[in-house]
């Protein structure tokens, strides 16, 4: 077992708010000045940007989850990370409101706890969710690769109690695996009903280990189902089923699917397009900032859909100059460009900078907001 290490959601929400105005004048950034000087004690709330949840401080720090990063297997791809977190968030929203719950990562699994499930069953450790291996000619790949939870709470402070839970079931699409020690790494495919039969079953176990909990008894548990994507692709994996426990049962009765696909643009070779008017509008994008700075070492787009709308589009410009004054200069023209070609029903956020470091951030929360901008070391 490998536990890897992530950035933490408050890092990313400050981030986030930094592509959206003045970081020094937003409610995060006043939370975390206040708290690196002075000793809080009890409980305190941030809130993560619009339509976001308020996110639940002790004593002035963020509370991070004990089984961040725990994987099954070293064959875990970085850029489901991200999604795993976020898609779980988004369903929660239809669950738990974020006008009436209270954010924060999970509290009740713990590592040690989280290992044994990960790891496959057997005599020693009855509580494993993966199969036993098998034999060399009929091998069962590890199904689960990850779990992580997100706790939503009701109250006010300091009263805060649990309101709900979200699990999130990461699944293997591919398991990569070895049939003698550093021998040859063989594959094996998962398909989606796979994936589903193993996932809802699991779901139902992990919830009934969850009731046994007091503060778990009362309150629903929602379960995503969110299939990985292979160890060296450049885009996330995503949800594909989602369902609800009621308070007091570990049943889920009613699962519902869910349509996600992710493209990464410009696309390579005989992949083609998910949307062909969002790759042309990208193309005219990119040429049109390309054409600006003969130093871009590239423009690419990591685009996501749901139910074959485009949800979200995100922009990586790496640049190779490091000037201020180029810097301010390039960042105004890529917001012209965007605001030119880029579609203006989604949400879109661009990241400007070499390959160390993020210049600057131009963002656009939702889909009819304006654009916001950020350059760093700017005034």
């Amino acid at each position: 077992m490998k536990k890897y290490v992530q950035v933490m959601m408050l890092a990313g929400a400050a981030l986030t708010l930094s592509a959206c105005g003045n970081l020094k004048n937003s409610d995060l950034a006043n939370n975390a000045t206040t708290t690196s000087n002075t000793k809080k004690k009890g409980y305190q709330t941030t809130t993560t940007g619009k339509n976001g949840y308020t996110v639940l401080m002790k004593n002035g720090r963020y509370i991070t989850s004990p089984i961040s990063g725990l994987t099954a297997t070293d064959n875990d791809n970085s850029v489901d990370t991200r999604e795993l977190e976020r898609g779980l968030i988004q369903i929660s929203k239809g669950e738990y409101s974020p006008n009436s719950f209270v954010f924060q990562e999970g509290q009740y699994l713990d590592a040690s706890t989280v290992t044994d499930w990960l790891a496959r069953k057997s005599k020693n450790n009855p509580e494993g969710l993966n199969p036993e291996a098998g034999t060399k000619k009929n091998y069962n790949p590890y199904y689960l690769e990850e779990i992580i939870e997100q706790d939503y709470l009701t109250g006010s402070n300091p009263n805060y109690k649990m309101g709900g839970m979200s699990i999130g079931l990461a699944l293997n699409s591919i398991d990569y695996y070895q049939k003698v020690k550093d021998g040859p790494e063989y594959q094996q495919t998962i398909s989606r009903s796979q994936q589903r039969k193993f996932g809802e079953e699991a779901a139902e176990k992990i919830i009934a280990r969850l009731r046994k909990k007091k503060a778990l008894k009362k309150i629903p548990i929602t379960v995503g189902l969110f299939s990985k994507t292979s160890k060296d692709s450049l885009v996330g994996g995503s949800y594909f089923a989602y369902g609800t426990a009621d308070a007091n049962s570990s049943k889920i009765t009613k699962w519902k699917s869910i349509s996600e696909k992710t493209q990464v643009l410009p696309t390579v070779g005989s992949n083609k397009a998910i949307n062909s008017d969002d790759a042309s509008s990208f193309n005219s994008f990119k040429s049109a900032v390309q054409d600006y700075f003969p130093n871009i070492s590239g423009v690419t787009a990591t685009l996501r859909y749901e139910n074959g709308k485009l949800a979200q589009e995100n922009i990586s410009i790496t640049t190779q100059f490091y000037g201020y004054e180029q810097t301010q200069s390039f960042t105004r023209l890529v917001l012209s460009t965007a605001k030119k070609y880029l579609p203006k029903n989604c949400p879109i956020e661009i990241k400007i900078g070499s390959v160390d470091n993020v210049q600057a951030l131009i963002a656009k929360e939702t889909a009819d907001s304006a654009y916001q901008v950020h350059v760093y070391g700017g005034e």
